[in-house]
């Protein structure tokens, strides 16, 4: 980086030829939380309580307590989440350099508006992988499913009727191959960075086993990302350092150049 991209940077952020969009679903006690079945334990949602607000607990100021789980709202996976990451990095030692960098968005609405099981298999991610000329060293791939849409409903967003969650993920193969790629992470809209039926699969939850195998990241519960482009996007994945933390809610920001808008 030359001394004069930081100021470049402020320049064009200053003069709105660089649009901050924000990738984070709102964290609150409604928040949809993913549910796992019996016998295993489930995390805990969102629970603020107020400690006081311009009153006699503390008259100049506001504030609350927060009880939350790791693995909550837009939120990070980092390595240790996952056993075949166990010896890996925690939330906060994962290092800034995955956490900040190019990203690329894969398009997938329409096979998810027919089918909610829908399998990004490793033929569609290599046609995709051709078609912008490789994945960028040290990005994240942004899956758009138009999931997002149904966060607002735990019905919607969870899928599981039946006992099973019917959401959109990566086959098994896909996983594997972008977790030998030069891309440091995978951002997806839905509640999980796998399928819902991927218990199901060889191995089980491949995305995890794969990537955090890895040593790299996984970023859940996106939005907004029908306003980024395919391509000519940087993103800042911002967890808490949260030390021997297995993940933590997070900010995610991607910077929009004005040429690589989309028109949609």
């Amino acid at each position: 980086m030359s001394a004069e991209a930081p100021a470049q940077l402020i320049a064009a952020l200053a003069a709105g030829t660089v649009e901050l969009v924000d990738l984070t679903q709102p964290l609150s006690e409604q928040t949809v939380v993913m549910r796992v079945p019996a016998p295993f334990v489930n995390t805990r949602p969102l629970r603020m309580t107020e400690i006081s607000r311009y009153d006699d607990r503390g008259k100049r100021w506001y504030w609350n307590d927060l009880e939350l789980g790791e693995h909550i709202g837009t939120h990070v996976d980092a390595p240790v989440h996952w056993v075949s990451g166990q010896d890996g990095h925690d939330i906060a030692s994962v290092p800034l350099e995955q956490l900040v960098g190019p990203a690329v968005v894969l398009d997938c609405t329409a096979q998810v508006a027919d089918d909610p099981n829908y399998l990004v298999d490793l033929d569609h991610l290599q046609a995709f992988e051709a078609e912008i000329g490789g994945f960028p060293a040290g990005g994240w791939l942004l899956v758009h499913s138009g999931w997002d849409r149904r966060a607002g409903s735990a019905a919607e967003f969870l899928n599981n009727a039946g006992g099973m969650p019917q959401t959109p993920g990566m086959a098994p193969g896909a996983a594997r191959y972008l977790a030998d790629s030069p891309l440091m992470g995978i951002g997806v809209e839905t509640v999980g960075t796998d399928a819902g039926l991927s218990p199901t699969f060889d191995p089980p939850t491949p995305v995890h086993h794969h990537m955090l195998g890895a040593g790299k990241c996984g970023v859940t519960s996106l939005t907004n990302l029908d306003r980024l482009p395919t391509v000519g996007v940087m993103v800042v994945v911002a967890p808490l350092r949260l030390v021997n933390g297995s993940g933590s809610p997070a900010r995610v920001i991607a910077f929009v150049p004005s040429e690589a808008r989309p028109s949609r």
